[in-house]
């Protein structure tokens, strides 16, 4: 199945928007009915403001369609909140109610409309925080100025779970996977990639290959990317991609992978089950385990940050828990340490004492030198003496012997 819809960035980049995204936030007016007229109202200028970059408190520029809607949706539900256990709107709501709101969530004894508990109840308090921050700066704006009442909120949030697979797994999978999924499937383990967004725009002009190792390096562009653009080399399917790409007759601006990706998961969810029993096998698990491959793999934390368009060190932290990388140090371990730390102190005086016993032998063999030049000079006299007269010769020679010396 291909994937049909496509969109302008501002940048003028043709991007696969493979959740329809746009389409969704341009219904806008209609998914927020239910709701009271003045949160409606409020909440479709803070959409306005934030699809132009306005007002906006953190990062500046205009916010993404898929950001506007998850602001959008959740906002609705926080109003919905508000007003059946409150009676209050977005811009009412005391800090204690709403403290207690988000507290209840968390607790289990606000549920959902199908009675599951709300699962990411932090997601929420950061939507109604980025709402509050944005209502305070347009109030400042009008010279009424308000506190900020989600102060003492939290967004701390449990870690993400994730089906985690190895690289010998990886291979297991493969092996019994389609063509085009196969390729797919490295690609994505290989690259670390945010699947689908990111993923799903990938160019054959992206892929860019270095003439030493003839391996790719992947152009991951600033407009498709959640955080930031990237380049990264591609060290385990760039062979096969290369064949692929050749194989499908693709062009430079074509899009490398079209799939639909709830085809791809659904493909995943099935292989992942049959292989290695994994359940609900998706392409964002294909990143996490990535992550945990390369993990060990790199020598920096920047360099690590960089390859998976990381901002902040939090998700290296999680992933080296998950691989049982903290604290795994023993006495042993310290022992050895120690030893190793004071045999290289023994060879260091080692060397030194080799270095200062070589100075002194060439000391002396300096003096030997000396000494042996004085007495090839003494010879070379006492011949020429000898030579004009042999009475003096003999006479020192005697003399010499004496004093333990024998002249040639």
């Amino acid at each position: 199945m291909k994937m049909a819809l496509q969109i302008n960035n501002p940048k003028g980049e043709l991007v696969f928007d493979p959740y329809k995204q746009k389409e969704r936030y341009q219904r806008s007016e209609n998914i927020l009915e239910g709701i009271s007229d003045e949160d409606r109202k409020i909440i479709l200028r803070m959409l306005n403001d934030f699809e132009l970059g306005r007002n906006v408190n953190s990062t500046k520029g205009e916010r993404s369609y898929t950001r506007l809607n998850t602001l959008k949706s959740r906002l609705k539900k926080i109003s919905e909140l508000l007003n059946s256990h409150y009676g209050k709107k977005l811009t009412t709501v005391t800090e204690t109610e709403l403290m207690l709101l988000f507290k209840r969530m968390k607790d289990g004894q606000i549920r959902k409309t199908d009675g599951k508990p709300y699962k990411a109840v932090a997601d929420y308090i950061k939507i109604y925080k980025a709402f509050w921050h944005w209502h305070m700066k347009v109030m400042k704006k009008e010279d009424k100025r308000l506190s900020d009442i989600t102060e003492d909120l939290t967004t701390k949030r449990e870690k993400p779970k994730f089906n985690y697979f190895t690289f010998e797994q990886m291979k297991s999978m493969t092996e019994q996977a389609k063509y085009e999924y196969k390729v797919l499937m490295w690609f994505l383990f290989d690259s670390g990639i945010r699947a689908p967004t990111e993923f799903m725009n990938v160019k054959v002009k992206d892929l860019q290959e270095d003439g030493n190792t003839g391996n790719y390096q992947l152009n991951i562009r600033d407009e498709t990317s959640k955080t930031f653009g990237r380049k990264i080399k591609l060290l385990l399917c760039s062979d096969m991609l290369r064949r692929y790409v050749k194989e499908k007759a693709l062009s430079n601006e074509d899009f490398v992978f079209t799939t639909n990706p709830a085809t791809v998961n659904k493909y995943l969810k099935r292989i992942g089950n049959r292989i290695l029993g994994l359940n609900d096998l998706t392409l964002y698990d294909f990143r996490h385990s990535s992550a945990c491959y390369w993990l060990p793999r790199y020598k920096s934390e920047s360099a690590l940050k960089w390859r998976f368009g990381w901002k902040q060190t939090e998700m290296i932290h999680y992933y080296t828990e998950f691989l049982g990388m903290k604290d795994t140090i023993t006495q042993e371990d310290l022992v050895d340490a120690e030893e190793q730390k004071e045999l290289e102190k023994e060879l260091s005086k080692q060397k030194q004492l080799n270095r200062l016993t070589e100075e002194r032998m060439k000391i002396q063999e300096n003096k030997l030198m000396e000494v042996s030049e004085k007495f090839n000079k003494i010879n070379m006299f006492m011949n020429l003496l000898a030579k004009n007269d042999p009475e003096v010769i003999e006479f020192l020679s005697k003399k010499a012997k004496k004093h333990g010396v024998h002249l040639d």
